[in-house]
């Protein structure tokens, strides 16, 4: 018998030794798995409690699986650590705003876990960091530690009716007694489970922190919405009539709603067409605005215009009512004057030939330059004819009709002119040739001899210094002469006295040119 016992004993020790090393396998292996060791993405979330949470369970993200359950342990502050793999690579990324919680997946009391690996924000907000990595040495390493304070762990419907049954209500009496004792001096972690075990007091607390950070946004809008609703408030009669007016169109709209679903079924069609036809305008802007641009910097000018009409009317009103009389006048006239326009119109048709000749005339002479040599005649013979110098004007040439148009130093037999006043023929040879010799000193003083040197070159003696001719005052010896007509006694009132040769060119010039 006490060998059968001790056999039995050292048998127990022998299944006790090895269920021991199986347990040891399975907490290497879920300490392995659970310390991140594997290479995949594991979180350590913290939960105040994970009733019905088991290994293998669903981890999601808005529905999605991401993930499964790898382990459920409690910690040293009684809380329950689960271990989160995440399996998708697009969810591996749990920031420090990340948030975690347990939900019922079926009526059976199986959980899963719903997370967000970051809250919502504005496009272009930075990220906040990611979870912190818990170091080696402790519990969870390399894993990536989700605080409890970012978790949610509510109570089911069912637990809340469990404790309505009597069993169960006494069993809570027993408990909140107990906890009673338990939980003195710690309302605050109580406050804090209470918070966490509901989401909608947590959401309302982050709410409530989110008004408390904008609450000056809130007082200028209050202050904002006080001046916007003040003059509502005072046409709040006008606004009662639209609110009114709102019904009556309401109504009417309801008394019409076949039409207005027509109109609503015909506006896609309506915009298809607007589309393009509001290109066309677009384009039809692009190229008008150069035009509006150039209308706007002369706008000034254009009301000054319009600004400017309404005088000038008033100024023109004058003008208009003379004009009215002045054709009341006229009118009779120019009634009268309709046998002229007949006259003229034959007159026109008769001197039509002529005009027409005289036309073609006028265009030749315009188009071969007729009239430029015509001028260019009339400009060129005068010059020919009236000569110019320092002196004044001289006729270079006479026109003469007659016999006598060949200039000689004898008078011709035929010419009956008498040019030298009726002398004799010797009398007028020598008078010729005194003429010569004045001519030809008169010629050299024009050249730019003075009257010594023209003396010196043509000497000869003139009809003024002896011969046939009167007598010329001796040079340096004042006139005793009297002035006598140019020309002769009977040439006319001119009269000229002669002077000594003394004094430059005049004497001589002079006298050549009156004739002397």
């Amino acid at each position: 018998m006490r060998t059968q016992i001790a056999g039995w004993r050292s048998c127990r020790a022998v299944v006790a030794g090895a269920l021991c090393a199986v347990a040891l396998v399975v907490v290497v292996a879920l300490g392995t798995s659970a310390g991140g060791s594997g290479g995949g993405y594991t979180v350590r979330a913290l939960f105040d409690d994970a009733g019905n949470v088991i290994p293998g369970e669903d981890v999601k993200v808005d529905g999605v699986k991401v993930g499964t359950v790898g382990s459920v342990t409690p910690t040293p502050d009684a809380k329950a650590a689960v271990v989160l793999k995440i399996e998708n690579p697009g969810f591996q990324d749990f920031r420090a705003d990340a948030s975690c919680i347990i939900r019922p997946q079926a009526l059976i009391g199986e959980k899963y876990v719903d997370c967000l690996p970051t809250q919502p924000r504005v496009e272009g907000t930075p990220l906040p960091p990611p979870l912190r990595l818990i170091p080696a040495g402790e519990e969870g390493a390399g894993q990536r530690l989700l605080p409890v304070v970012n978790t949610h762990s509510p109570v089911d419907v069912d637990l809340l009716g469990d404790i309505t049954r009597l069993p169960e209500r006494q069993r809570l009496a027993i408990l909140i007694n107990e906890f009673g004792a338990g939980l003195a001096g710690r309302g605050s972690d109580l406050n804090a489970v209470i918070r966490r075990a509901n989401p909608a007091l947590q959401e309302l607390e982050k709410v409530l922190t989110i008004l408390a950070k904008e609450n000056k946004v809130l007082t200028d809008l209050a202050v904002e919405g006080d001046r916007a609703i003040a003059p509502l408030a005072v046409d709040r009669g006008k606004l009662a009539d639209f609110i009114t007016q709102s019904k009556t169109v309401a109504q009417a709209s309801a008394n019409h709603a076949h039409a207005i679903g027509e109109n609503f079924a015909d506006f896609p069609a309506f915009l298809e067409k607007l589309g393009p036809a509001m290109e066309r305008l677009g384009r039809f802007a692009q190229e008008t605005t150069p035009t509006f641009t150039d209308l706007g910097i002369a706008a000034p000018g254009i009301n000054q215009l319009f600004k400017s009409i309404p005088p000038f009317s008033r100024s023109s009103e004058a003008f208009f009512k003379s004009l009215g009389a002045t054709a009341k006048t006229s009118g009779p006239a120019l009634r009268a004057v309709e046998p002229l326009l007949g006259l003229t119109q034959s007159l026109g048709k008769t001197a039509k030939p002529f005009a027409g000749n005289f036309s073609g005339l006028l265009t030749s002479l315009r188009d071969t330059g007729g009239l430029e040599r015509l001028l260019d005649f009339i400009y060129l013979g005068t010059g020919s004819v009236n000569g110019y110098d320092a002196l004044g004007h001289f006729l270079r040439a006479e026109i003469g009709g007659g016999s006598c148009l060949t200039y000689t130093i004898a008078p011709s037999p035929t010419c009956k002119g008498t040019f030298i006043g009726g002398a004799s023929a010797a009398r007028a040879s020598a008078a010729s040739a005194s003429t010569s010799v004045v001519m030809e000193r008169t010629l050299a003083v024009l050249k730019g001899m003075t009257p010594a040197q023209a003396t010196a070159a043509y000497p000869g003696a003139t009809a003024a210094e002896g011969g046939g001719g009167a007598a010329a005052p001796t040079v340096g010896v004042p006139s005793t002469s009297t002035p006598q007509p140019v020309g002769g006694a009977a040439a006319g009132t001119t009269y000229y006295a002669p002077v000594e040769e003394g004094s430059e060119a005049n004497g001589m010039l002079l006298n050549y040119l009156l004739g002397n």
